[in-house]
């Protein structure tokens, strides 16, 4: 039966994740989705990826699980480089066994953050901590294997679900009369439903025979911001219903030291993946409101 004629099958990983959620909510009518979590198959096992592969046989394979927790990675390198260095590689073995694409996301911290400009793809990386290094790790055993694959660097990803920065701060700013916020880390804050949406449209193209070329590609929100100015946004919404906010105070990095460093710089530059794919993002300041919407 050809492959029109029945549902692609999809294996998602990272089952709670916040890309993995939302990747749930966009392709639940469009595809046959098999979604396994940490019980079920261990990122940190290769075998257990192996088995899960192969009794599945899916059509196309999406690695939405890794180890985020950015500073707890600079205590536990070895789980980090398991769940973000090994794990892809064998993901990207067994897609290359069964001739399907792999989709991987990755992230703004495999560069340093000192580039003026938004990073290319082509840009040199130099990641300054664990998370940042084990994730290269992982595009670049992808990338040993071959095959048909995308490796979506993304950034300042949050969402209406597990941990993250707007779940953060909306919780904070009601509660606290002052607020002390980085305003002198650049990037785009890129809510989880972009990242589900427009890998959407990248499964749409590749079906409809109109991919581009398979590699490496940014995928964030469009704008910038500082996490000052992402947490300004968000003290609007809050404010916008009738909640009374911190007064927020901007500081340098610096003045809010973690056992991880984080890029002062996190802007990608997406225009690749517009001409290869024609699938572009929004800004982020209008997915922050979409994303704030679903709350109500």
């Amino acid at each position: 039966m050809s492959r029109t004629a029945t549902p692609l099958k999809i294996l998602i990983s990272g089952k709670t994740g916040q890309v993995a959620v939302e990747l749930q909510k966009q392709l639940g009518d469009v595809a046959e989705l098999i979604v396994l979590g940490r019980d079920e198959l261990d990122l940190s096992q290769p075998e257990q990826i192996r088995a899960q592969v192969r009794a599945h046989r899916p059509d196309l394979i999406i690695n939405a699980g890794a180890h985020t927790a950015v500073d707890l990675a600079e205590s536990e390198p070895d789980l980090a480089f398991a769940i973000n260095g090994t794990a892809p590689g064998v993901f990207a073995e067994e897609a290359k066994a069964l001739g399907i694409p792999l989709i991987h996301y990755s992230t703004d911290y495999v560069f340093d953050g000192s580039k003026p400009g938004p990073y290319t793809e082509d840009d040199p990386t130099g990641p300054l901590g664990v998370y940042g290094k084990s994730k290269l790790a992982g595009e670049q055993a992808i990338t040993a294997v071959g095959g048909q694959h995308l490796i979506l660097r993304t950034s300042w990803v949050y969402s209406t679900h597990g941990k993250n920065f707007l779940l953060t701060m909306q919780r904070l700013l009601p509660e606290k009369t002052e607020l002390r916020v980085v305003a002198d880390q650049i990037g785009a804050p890129t809510w989880a439903g972009t990242i589900a949406r427009s890998t959407r449209a990248l499964i749409e193209r590749w079906q409809a025979g109109q991919a581009g070329a398979w590699g490496v590609y940014h995928l964030t929100a469009a704008g910038e911001t500082s996490w000052f100015g992402f947490t300004q946004a968000i003290a609007e919404h809050l404010t916008a219903q009738g909640k009374t906010c911190a007064t927020l105070e901007p500081i340098p990095a610096s003045a809010y030291p973690t056992p991880a460093a984080r890029p002062q710089n996190s802007r990608l530059d997406c225009s690749r993946l517009v001409r290869e794919w024609q699938v572009s993002q929004p800004d982020w300041r209008a997915a922050l409101e979409a994303c704030v919407a679903e709350q109500r």
